[in-house]
């Protein structure tokens, strides 16, 4: 007869997965992928370092879940923000806010999650996770072409790619004006937040934003040439 686990060994096995993965998260938030060791994780958790290994072959492993739980919700948001109300210039004003103050929230483990140099699975799922934020910020960028409110002469996608790049590159990059301090000074000033936030916010909306007299449908471009043509 094939061995049924219980359902207490079943909580126990989701418990010491969920303490593994809050413990190992905390790491990183502190001092990034290298703090993540499996044995640290294992201690945090109160749990032998053999243990980890049962549930994560590998610290990379680990990781890659910290990763991908941690960059879900944030996907979760900008689809929420996405498929919400508003016009298309709210919905993008409101999704940028949102994740630049999500992750002001903890800007060491935002720079984990977007930038921090990592082992190559690690930043494989990164890639994934940043495409899906991408993708929603697509739909946005459409459904604000089609209303008139973005500009129809720029690809979408190259749009996200550009919307997405800038404000991440304005928390974490170099340039950033964060860059020097990991601190929790300014993270911890909600207005210096807020005044982040909708700084990133105002710059990205204002470079796809249609000019006033310039707006056009995606389709005229091709008949105004037909016509010069005829």
């Amino acid at each position: 007869m094939a061995y049924r686990r219980t359902p207490s060994v079943e909580l126990r096995l989701a418990d010491n997965r969920n303490r593994i993965l809050a413990a190992a998260r905390a790491m990183v938030g502190e001092g990034g992928w290298s703090e993540a060791q499996v044995s640290h994780v294992a201690a945090a958790a109160g749990l032998a370092t053999g243990t980890v290994y049962r549930y994560f072959p590998s610290k990379a492993h680990l990781c890659v879940e910290v990763l991908s739980a941690v960059s879900q919700r944030e996907v979760d948001v900008l689809q929420a923000i996405a498929d919400g109300p508003g016009t298309a210039m709210e919905r993008l004003r409101g999704g940028v806010t949102a994740f630049v103050i999500r992750a002001m929230r903890n800007r060491r483990l935002a720079y984990a999650l977007i930038a921090e140099p990592c082992e190559p699975e690690i930043d494989q799922a990164r890639l994934t996770y940043r495409h899906a934020i991408s993708e929603q910020i697509v739909r946005i960028v459409r459904a604000g072409q089609e209303a008139g409110d973005f500009r129809a002469n720029v690809d979408p996608n190259t749009a996200a790619t550009v919307i997405v790049g800038g404000f991440m590159e304005g928390l974490i990059g170099p340039l950033s004006p964060l860059s020097a301090d990991f601190g929790p000074a300014l993270a911890h000033d909600a207005s210096a937040v807020s005044e982040l936030a909708g700084d990133i916010a105002d710059i990205c909306c204002a470079a796809i934003a249609a000019a006033p007299g310039q707006v056009m449908k995606l389709s005229q471009p091709q008949n105004a040439t037909r016509r010069r043509h005829a």
